[in-house]
């Protein structure tokens, strides 16, 4: 019976009916997992415990440093950052999340701001040490654009040192996702990325931007940098 089964569903006719709803399906489990999860951890996504993405972060900063976190959300990894450094501002557009950010995670040593990053005016800011971007790079349409006003319009605490961590998701995470873009199905972990990277791509973009990478490594399907740029660097490299 499971070999005439087989026989009558396993063939390019019904594959070919097939394939593209089953896709689809199965990006649209993977998000509902998310949701379902994000219930049964008390309204905190499990990725936070689970992929130890902000430790990452806090590993690679200094306490005197002044940090400007991009795309801050809900505040969790300037909370975190906070304990740590000096100074940590959480740049965000959505004013739900910052008025969650204010109120949940609030310290001393953070200030919210509510605004565009993209055509934000950064001459209000103490010397800033380090810019991190957490899943936040992908989107933004002209990252290149954006990265350069960045390098050349804030006020760095150290000219020789703009420093720089990304955490950006990978396309080449697993054969599923390429084969969904190659095939004409939505393949990205969210509809509202731009980009998603290989290694190789990311790094070709940060040379674009005058950004050197430092170190980069990959983490759940995720690359990890810590990059640097100065008005000198014209190339990038990975370790």
């Amino acid at each position: 019976m499971k070999r005439l089964l087989k026989g009558i569903v396993l063939n390019k006719t019904i594959a070919t009916l097939l394939i593209k709803p089953v896709l689809f399906l199965h990006s649209y489990c993977y998000k509902w997992a998310g949701r379902f999860a994000i219930v049964l951890n008390d309204g905190v996504h499990p990725k936070h415990r689970i992929l130890k993405y902000k430790e990452w972060f806090l590993d690679n900063v200094s306490e005197d440093w002044t940090i400007l976190d991009f795309g801050c959300n809900t505040g969790m990894l300037p909370f975190m950052l906070a304990e740590k450094a000096a100074f940590v501002y959480g740049i965000e557009i959505n004013e739900e999340y910052v008025s969650i950010a204010r109120t949940r995670y609030a310290r001393d040593n953070i200030e919210y701001i509510c605004a565009d990053a993209t055509n934000y005016d950064y001459s209000s800011c103490r010397p800033i040490d380090c810019v991190t971007l957490s899943n936040v790079l992908e989107h933004i349409e002209h990252r290149v654009d954006f990265l350069k006003r960045i390098i050349h319009q804030v006020n760095w605490a150290r000219e020789e040192q703009k420093r720089f961590l990304f955490r950006v998701p990978q396309i080449d995470r697993e054969w599923l996702v390429l084969y969904k873009k190659e095939i004409g199905v939505e393949y990205r972990l969210d509809p509202t990325h731009y980009v998603e990277y290989t290694l190789e791509s990311f790094t070709k973009e940060m040379n674009e931007a005058g950004i050197r990478i430092i170190n980069a490594d990959t983490h759940f399907a995720e690359i990890y940098a810590v990059c640097e740029a100065s008005s000198e660097l014209r190339f990038s490299h990975t370790k």
